[in-house]
């Protein structure tokens, strides 16, 4: 299961597609929006993409990490505006045990972060964040996002 959806993630949904009798690990990441960042706050973020690339890495990642760990995994992220509490991203993997599934769930998140396609913009009660990964962009006021 990979995806790119708009819609609220069901992390039990992302489990239950993976349960085998063969796997004794399913390990399950969910990442979800923080109210506040240091100090700080946090209203709302909305996430983009560009899709087809991003789904053709998060399908690269999700291959590399089940032949690594000989797992089926999972990998959904939201698009869209988000407020805090919301689930943005689900990662998840199925082993043989539970050490490969904590590594392959482990991996596709980091992963995640650093190589797909997938922006992050930060709304704050003064200001905008733009997130690429671990690259921050601050925007001065809410004009120059077009608000």
């Amino acid at each position: 299961m990979i995806r790119l959806q708009p819609d609220p993630i069901d992390p039990e949904l992302i489990r239950r597609s993976l349960e085998g009798t063969d796997a004794g690990g399913v390990a399950v990441f969910c990442g979800e929006v923080r109210a506040v960042t240091g100090e700080v706050r946090t209203e709302r973020v909305v996430y983009t993409a560009y899709e087809p690339m991003a789904l053709a890495e998060m399908e690269r990642l999700a291959k590399q990490a089940a032949e690594r760990w000989n797992a089926r995994v999972a990998v959904v992220h939201r698009l869209g505006e988000l407020l805090p509490g919301d689930i943005a991203v689900v990662t998840a993997a199925a082993c043989a045990h539970r050490a490969e599934a904590f590594a392959a769930c482990r991996f596709l998140i980091e992963r995640l972060k650093a190589d797909v396609p997938i922006w992050k913009q930060e709304f704050g009660p003064d200001r905008s964040v733009i997130r690429e990964g671990e690259r921050t962009v601050e925007v001065e006021s809410a004009d120059e996002v077009g608000e």
